[in-house]
């Protein structure tokens, strides 16, 4: 184990710091400072995992990462063997290090009566001190089945499905309808969270293995889902759950009111050099943001970053309590106040708020959205309180409320899978749907999630195509579909 007495000797959580916000305003570029320059802080943190009996951060992390394990080397300095224990479980760390609200700290132990070890920071540390010190290679197949599988879809469960087929010796063909690899990793993630050449440096080395990539081809448009199925053995959907939940309210067709999506996607764009037309810019404006989540968050940045005259947050419901409540007890993963680094930048947040109505000018343009205090009634409902209606200024509304799930209108007429109540694509325990040969993983059947899900999910569905093309599979499936259900 680590420091058998770290936990004890060190007590107190480090991170790096963040670039100062007069300076991460002025650029796109990552929030934190170099995440492993200070190697003493690391060893400290590192040192204060306890190698516990039962570690359950493997229970709140769905990939099963082995942190007890690389937590160690780490206090050890043997690097090169910790991103070999990091990679045993997790195809890209230098994504969830990076993105993931980090579920395995909130089940720390030490997390009963100390601040957790800082798990996260540590597993970023190790893949990017792999990635500069060349311990990053192919891993290129030592034979070939002959057997073709194409993946519909490039984010994190896509490419960790593409990358453990391509290993196990199939033809793998990653298929995006974008201009770029990396589905929301690209487009829907700023870069001041991630920056996009950690994409680039994992794909040059999926390519280096064998893996094929055609992007700007929409399966269901410039290739019918029964082409698709026809050409290739095996198909994994991996599309994601993009369709946005709207908020439909009078007054919601003004110009000026749009989902966050779009916008994000024309921020990264931009941010990439591409010439944007007819962007959607804060530029001068008053914004709001309708949801307080991840989503929200980014758009925040975003705005501040393009120069917003002001940017306010609703949130439907109360502020979230600082610590954890008796209905939120360890291990779970607790609903807590966070403030992320784009709330650090700037920008208020109003909590109770329902909005009740967008109002417009005589342009037909939004110039306000009409407000008013939420109230909880007795069956758990929610609705606005008569009487505390109010206007707040708004020149551009992003609508950050979430997913309802995927686009399938294409696949179910060309490919006939079956969907569930909710709209999700239906699958068996194996990640199978209704139609032979056809697989999902990822938020396009779990519903959208955190990329830890998305990664897990691509892993075990590889798996078990592998099993549908040969018969047998040794790649490691760390979750079922039963068992996601179960645990989500």
């Amino acid at each position: 184990m680590a420091d058998p007495r770290g936990f004890l000797k060190v007590r107190e959580r480090e991170l790096p710091a963040n670039r100062p916000v007069p300076v991460r305003l002025r650029d796109w570029s990552e929030v934190k400072d170099e995440l492993s320059k200070d190697s003493a802080q690391l060893k400290r943190q590192a040192g204060r995992c306890m190698d516990c009996g039962i570690p359950f951060c493997h229970q709140g992390c769905p990939l099963g990462n082995l942190i007890p394990e690389w937590n160690d080397l780490v206090w050890r300095d043997q690097f090169e063997d910790a991103i070999e224990r990091l990679h045993a479980t997790n195809n890209f760390p230098e994504f969830t290090g990076r993105i993931c609200p980090a579920p395995c700290e909130t089940s720390c132990v030490l997390g009963i009566n100390q601040p957790a070890v800082t798990i996260k920071n540590v597993e970023v540390s190790i893949i990017d001190r792999a990635f500069k010190e060349g311990l990053v290679t192919p891993h290129v197949a030592q034979r070939h089945t002959g057997r073709t599988v194409a993946v519909v879809g490039s984010g994190p469960a896509g490419l960790a499905a593409a990358q453990q087929l391509t290993r196990a010796g199939h033809t793998v063909a990653v298929y995006e309808k974008d201009d770029r690899i990396g589905g929301l990793l690209r487009y829907g993630v700023p870069d001041f969270k991630m920056e996009k050449r950690h994409i680039d440096l994992r794909v040059s080395q999926m390519e280096a293995e064998g893996t094929r990539f055609r992007t700007g081809v929409s399966i269901g448009v410039d290739l019918t889902w029964e082409d698709l199925r026809a050409r290739y053995d095996a198909v994994l959907v991996a599309t994601g759950a993009p369709l946005p939940r709207d908020l439909p309210l009078p007054g919601r067709d003004l110009d000026g009111i749009h989902f966050a999506m779009p916008y994000l996607h024309q921020g990264n764009q931009a941010a990439a050099g591409d010439d944007v037309v007819d962007q959607i810019t804060a530029e001068g404006k008053h914004v709001i943001v309708i949801g307080g989540g991840d989503t929200g968050s980014d758009c925040i940045g975003t705005a501040l970053r393009q120069g917003a005259a002001s940017v306010t947050t609703l949130a439907i419901g109360k502020k979230p309590p600082l610590e954890r409540t008796d209905a939120m007890p360890w291990p779970t993963d607790p609903r807590v106040f966070e403030v992320s680094s784009s709330h650090e930048e700037g920008g208020a947040r109003d909590y109770l708020a329902s909005t009740v109505e967008f109002v417009g000018d005589s342009d037909g343009h939004v110039r306000a959205l009409r407000v008013a205090e939420t109230q909880y009634n007795a069956d758990g409902s929610r609705t606005p309180t008569p009487g505390t209606e109010h206007d707040v200024p708004a020149d551009l509304v992003l609508i950050a409320m979430g997913f309802t799930g995927p686009e399938v209108t294409a696949l179910q007429d060309q490919a006939r899978v079956a969907l569930t109540p909710r709209g999700q694509i239906d699958r068996a325990e194996n990640f199978s749907t209704s139609a032979d040969g056809v697989f999902v993983a990822g938020d396009a059947g779990r519903g959208a999630s955190l990329v830890v899900w998305a990664i897990a999910e691509g892993r075990a569905a590889a798996a078990a195509i592998d099993e549908y093309l040969t018969g047998r599979t040794e790649l490691p499936a760390p979750v079922t579909a039963r068992t996601i259900a179960l645990r989500a």
